[in-house]
């Protein structure tokens, strides 16, 4: 696995997880790869430090493990550690995605896996045809803008994860 830093045209940075450069030129030249904060598939690569991995006896500042993070139902907070920029330290970031991941592992088990059906699903739920639970599924970017325009809330996992139908 490689992790790539993005950014798309809106000048939103994030990470992605790729098996191989090749994998990211695949899915960038398809379409698939989209700005979790925009939604934006003109995505290029942006630059990025090395990650150069600590000697063996010695221990890196390893960013925190989801299971020691107590995440509340609602996460606010004033006191994050901010750069000379004005922005969140790379400390911070670490502990905010650690309680962001932990919070997406505690909804997924909970929430009904509705695959390339979800954007009928969440607009049957919003229109009441439907049970309301939680749901997760695929859509295309398009698909999540038609959604959008219509007023169905849906939102993006933010922390990538393997679909029960492709889990070998």
């Amino acid at each position: 696995m490689i992790v790539f830093d993005l950014s798309c045209h809106g000048g939103h940075r994030f990470e992605a997880w790729f098996n191989s450069s090749a994998g990211y030129a695949d899915q960038r030249e398809r379409g698939l790869i989209s700005c979790p904060v925009c939604g934006d598939t003109s995505v290029d690569k942006a630059v990025m430090a090395p990650r150069i991995a600590a000697k063996g006896n010695q221990r890196s500042g390893a960013a925190p493990r989801a299971d020691d993070i107590s995440a509340p139902e609602v996460c606010v907070t004033t006191d994050i550690a901010m750069t000379t920029s004005g922005v969140p330290s790379e400390a911070a970031m670490r502990a905010m995605l650690a309680v962001v991941a932990a919070k997406q592992a505690e909804m997924l088990p909970k929430s009904h896996w509705v695959g390339r059906e979800i954007a009928s699903a969440a607009r049957a739920m919003h229109e009441g045809r439907a049970d309301t639970q939680l749901i997760h599924g695929s859509v295309s970017p398009a698909e999540a803008a038609d959604l959008h325009a219509d007023g169905v809330a849906a939102l993006p996992l933010l922390v990538p994860f393997v679909p029960p139908d492709q889990a070998n």
